[in-house]
C-alpha cells in the first residue's frame, strides 16, 4: 500500500499550475546561464597539447574536424583502469544519439582520457560507442584541465571544480580499503579508490578562430549533471532519481536482463 499523498485531479491541477510557474522561472534561469557562460571571456591555448586518435598523433586544433567549436567531456579512464569508469560510461551512452546533430550545428564532440588509446579503443568496441575518443596519455592536457591529478597532488589536496579539497588519508593511501560508490566504482574499473579518484569528470569547451584555439569554458563535479541523458527523464519519474539505497547503475552491458526493444501497447 502507497504511503504518498492521494488526491483528486483538482488537486492534483491546482498544484501542477503552481509548480509550471516555478518550472517557467527555472526554465527562464537556465537561459540567462547559458547566455552567462557564453559571455566568459575567451582564454587562448597556448600549450602545443598532443592526442592520440584513430588517425595517429594530433593536435588540439584537430579534433575539432573541421567544426569551429570543441566539447570534450573529460572521460574518467586512467592507465591503470580495466574499464571506464560507470557514471562517465552513463554519461557517455548518450553521446552517439546526439553527435550527428552537434557536428551539424558546426560542434564536435569528443571524449578525452588518460589512458593508452588501445584501452580506450577496445572499451568503446565493448560498449558499441561510435563517438571520437582522444588519448591525452604523456601530456599535460588532463592535468592542465583538471580532470587528472598526481599521486603528490592527491596527497597535498587537490584544486578540483574551483575548489581545492583537503587532503584525505583514505583518498591518498593506496594500500587503504574503501566502502560507498567511490570503492564499488574503482572496483568495477579494477583498481584501487586513491588511483580511481587520481581522475575526475568534467567537460570543457573551445572555439578555434583565425587559427587560434581559445579555451572558453568548463565545468565538473555536479556541473555534468545536465549532460546525463538519464538524469532529466529520472527527475520527471514518480520516485525520481531514487538513490537512496546507494550507486544502482551499471556499465549497461553489465545488468541482469535486458529491457525489450518492443512490447504490445496493450494485452487481450
Amino acid at each position: 500500500m502507497t504511503t504518498h499523498r492521494i488526491g483528486t485531479h483538482e488537486e492534483w491541477l491546482a498544484e501542477r499550475l503552481e509548480l509550471l510557474k516555478a518550472e517557467k522561472e527555472l526554465t527562464r534561469k537556465s537561459d540567462e546561464l547559458a547566455q552567462r557562460r557564453q559571455q566568459l571571456p575567451w582564454v587562448p591555448v597556448a600549450k602545443d597539447y598532443r592526442f592520440m586518435t584513430n588517425a595517429g598523433e594530433v593536435k588540439l586544433a584537430d579534433l575539432f574536424q573541421g567544426r569551429s567549436q570543441l566539447l570534450v567531456y573529460h572521460f574518467m579512464f586512467g592507465p591503470d583502469y580495466t574499464a571506464g569508469c560507470p557514471s562517465c560510461s552513463a554519461i557517455a551512452d548518450g553521446f552517439n544519439g546526439i553527435g550527428v546533430h552537434l557536428a551539424n550545428h558546426d560542434v564536435m564532440l569528443t571524449a578525452v582520457s588518460l589512458a593508452p588509446l588501445d584501452k580506450l579503443l577496445a572499451f568503446k568496441k565493448r560498449m558499441g560507442w561510435s563517438f571520437p575518443w582522444a588519448s591525452s596519455v604523456g601530456g599535460e592536457f588532463n592535468f592542465d584541465f583538471c580532470a587528472s591529478y598526481t599521486e603528490e597532488q592527491q596527497r597535498d589536496g587537490i584544486e578540483y571544480n574551483y575548489t581545492r579539497e583537503p587532503q584525505a588519508e583514505s583518498r591518498s593511501n593506496e594500500s587503504s580499503g574503501g566502502e560507498g560508490a567511490e570503492f564499488e566504482f574503482a572496483t568495477i574499473c579494477g583498481v584501487k579508490t586513491p588511483t580511481y579518484l587520481r581522475q575526475r569528470p568534467g567537460m570543457s569547451a573551445f572555439i578555434q578562430e583565425g587559427g587560434t584555439v581559445y579555451h572558453t569554458y568548463s565545468t565538473y563535479s555536479r556541473g555534468v549533471d545536465g549532460l546525463w541523458s538519464m538524469y532529466p527523464w529520472l527527475d520527471r519519474a514518480p520516485l525520481g532519481r531514487n538513490e537512496g539505497d546507494g550507486v544502482w547503475w551499471k556499465h549497461h552491458d553489465q545488468y541482469d536482463s535486458a529491457i525489450p526493444q518492443t512490447a504490445p501497447c496493450c494485452q487481450h
